[in-house]
């Protein structure tokens, strides 16, 4: 095959996903990350952000982020096991671990590199991996780079699972899943996975990013939701979305931990967050313990957005989530029911294959605490006038 021009290669590969309605745009965000929000030189009502809690702009962790600066600096300067693992992510580290009842936490500078680290570090050759079809990309792509046999089943197929697991000659297996799916807003049957687990002898590790702060008692994660504890779970959630800063953990026993110091690329061969950002996490985790009327909130408005929509054409997926996902279908069509909501002055995204499969675009509407019951009556009011 002779060689191509990589400039007209790419160019043609642009303008096909333009025409197949997929090609992204970013707009520019000029304010703080809430429920009002100035995008592009205008204002809007903003259903798109996963900051849940409403904790992205709030001033409690402006405070705690400046007095993070004078104490720490601004930049972690290197990594964490050359001279960066410093006071303020240790101290966090020990509150995550005390808040999700674990053992141990380490933290990541990202929820996609601890879930890159975690699974490559202990899986490889000669062992297998099983991961939910809806998976987030961070944990399929952390598969294939682990080297291990990467097996994906229908989600929340139980029965697909379990004939996988039997028929594995894997030495180590590693059952991977989003506990709350991110385009969809359902939950993982936690509970069942880890029978099936305990019964195959395989680990469970389980993607809080969008259940952390959010789910169960004090907004402790999924895990406290279930009101589970055991030791083949494995578990990681991010500190960008509900908790309002930046980062992500992981949380087990002293072997795990441990393990991921000396083994987990994403960890060992990158400078360690700006420690700023922990300190100010630490003020975090004290909020979305101590105050409830947050996720008090995020339930009425769930609640009051199902209702208001039962009646219109396109169908709201089940989700007991602050994620609820507007079934429209087509790609043009999601992204014609999302600009018409902006003229409207309502940021709702439209979220396409390869993000979600295809024939099954969608609206994600993300709900926050900091949105009032008045702007979800005008998201279903624009939705309705729409249809």
């Amino acid at each position: 095959m002779p060689p191509v021009s990589l400039h007209d290669d790419l160019a043609a590969e642009l303008a096909a996903r333009e025409a197949g309605g997929l090609r992204r745009s970013r707009r520019l965000l000029e304010s703080p990350q809430r429920a009002r929000v100035t995008v592009d030189g205008r204002e809007y009502l903003a259903f798109c952000s996963n900051d849940y809690l409403g904790l992205a702009a709030d001033p409690r962790l402006s405070a705690a982020a400046n007095e993070g600066i004078a104490r720490y600096g601004v930049g972690g300067g290197a990594s964490h096991l050359i001279l960066g693992h410093s006071t303020a992510h240790h101290e966090l580290e020990e509150a995550l671990a005390r808040f999700v009842r674990q053992p141990r936490a380490l933290l990541f500078s990202t929820g996609y590199m601890a879930n890159m680290g975690v699974v490559s570090a202990l899986t490889g050759h000669g062992d297998a991996i099983f991961a939910d079809r809806l998976n987030h990309a961070s944990l399929n792509d952390a598969a294939l780079v682990s080297r291990a046999a990467f097996k994906r089943y229908a989600h929340n197929d139980l029965g697909a699972l379990e004939r996988l697991l039997k028929t594995t000659p894997a030495r180590r297996r590693l059952v991977v899943t989003d506990a709350v799916f991110s385009m969809d807003g359902d939950i993982a049957p936690v509970a069942a996975l880890l029978e099936l687990c305990e019964r195959h002898d395989a680990y469970l590790f389980i993607d809080d990013a969008h259940g952390f702060g959010v789910l169960g008692e004090a907004g402790r994660g999924t895990l406290a939701y279930f009101n589970m504890a055991s030791d083949r779970f494995i578990y990681m959630a991010t500190l960008g979305k509900a908790a309002g800063v930046a980062g992500a953990f992981v949380a087990g026993d002293e072997t795990l931990i441990e393990t991921l110091i000396q083994n987990a690329r994403t960890y060992i061969y990158t400078t360690a967050t700006p420690p700023l950002l922990a300190h100010a996490l630490l003020t975090s985790l004290q909020i979305i313990l101590a105050e409830e009327w947050r996720r008090e909130r995020l339930r009425a408005l769930i609640v009051q957005l199902r209702e208001g929509l039962a009646a219109a054409p396109w169908m709201l997926m089940s989700s007991d989530t602050p994620i609820q996902p507007l079934l429209v279908g087509g790609n043009d069509e999601a992204l014609a029911l999302s600009a018409s909501l902006a003229a409207a002055g309502l940021l709702v995204p439209a979220i396409r294959p390869p993000t979600v499969p295809q024939g099954t675009a969608r609206l994600r509407i993300s709900l926050s605490a900091d949105h009032e019951a008045a702007d979800v009556a005008r998201l279903v009011e624009a939705l309705l006038a729409a249809a």
